[in-house]
Order: structure tokens, then C-alpha cells, then sequence
């Protein structure tokens, strides 16, 4: 039977995870970051810029977001562009990532470690 860590581990093989450094450069060039938790533990801190959209409604609600709507170089539609998901620890965000994937975004990226990994290393958050 399968469980939770293989889907996990079976998304992250499908997915291209990011470490802080390269949310950073690719923020700094406009790619949205999309926070994955839900709105409480979003409200708890939260990577500069991110914007939440709930693990639950992702894929309903991704579409039409401005945040994720709203790319630099308009020959390329949103889902030709990178878009970046974090969540607590990765592994919702290995998980959305591969979801995005499935509905034919071409480079969903995921933050290895997560929001946690991110507070632990000292980045800055907001609340």
C-alpha cells in the first residue's frame, strides 16, 4: 500500500526543487511565489511577497489569480513561465508542483524545506 512520503517522494521525482537562493533570484526577476498552507498558517509568517493559495483549492483557483496572471514577458502565457510554491516543511508544495505539472504548467518549482527551512536559515518573513 502506498503512502503519503511515496506520493511525496514520487512528486519530487517529477519536479524541480529550488533552494533559498534561487527563490530569491527568481523573485528578484518576478516569478510569483504561491504559499500552499492554509490562510492560518499563512497569517503565522510567510515569505516576502508570497501570496497564499491553500494546497486544497490550487488547482481551481491558480488560473486566475493576478499574482500568477500577471507575467513579464506576455508572449509567454503564465502557465509557459515558472511559478514557485512553498509550503510548511516541501512536501505539499512537491505535491502542488507536480498537480500544476499534470494540468500542463511548464515549470512548477518547489521550495526544498519548505517555509521552515526558510525561517530556520534566518530569511526574512512577514505576517
Amino acid at each position: 500500500m502506498k503512502t503519503v512520503q511515496d506520493m511525496v517522494a514520487e512528486a519530487k521525482a517529477n519536479i524541480r526543487e529550488i533552494d533559498h537562493e534561487q527563490l530569491l533570484e527568481l523573485q528578484a526577476r518576478g516569478v510569483p511565489v504561491v504559499d500552499v498552507r492554509e490562510p492560518a498558517e499563512f497569517a503565522d509568517g510567510a515569505i516576502p511577497g508570497a501570496v497564499n493559495i491553500p494546497r486544497g483549492v490550487l488547482e481551481f483557483e491558480v488560473d486566475g489569480h493576478p499574482a500568477v496572471n500577471c507575467v513579464k514577458d506576455p508572449a509567454l502565457g503564465h502557465r509557459e513561465s515558472t511559478i514557485i510554491l512553498s509550503c510548511r516543511s516541501g512536501a505539499r508544495s512537491a505535491l502542488a508542483a507536480d498537480a500544476l505539472r499534470k494540468l500542463g504548467f511548464r515549470d512548477p518549482v518547489s521550495l526544498a524545506g519548505g517555509f521552515n527551512g526558510w525561517a530556520a536559515a534566518g530569511r526574512p518573513v512577514v505576517k
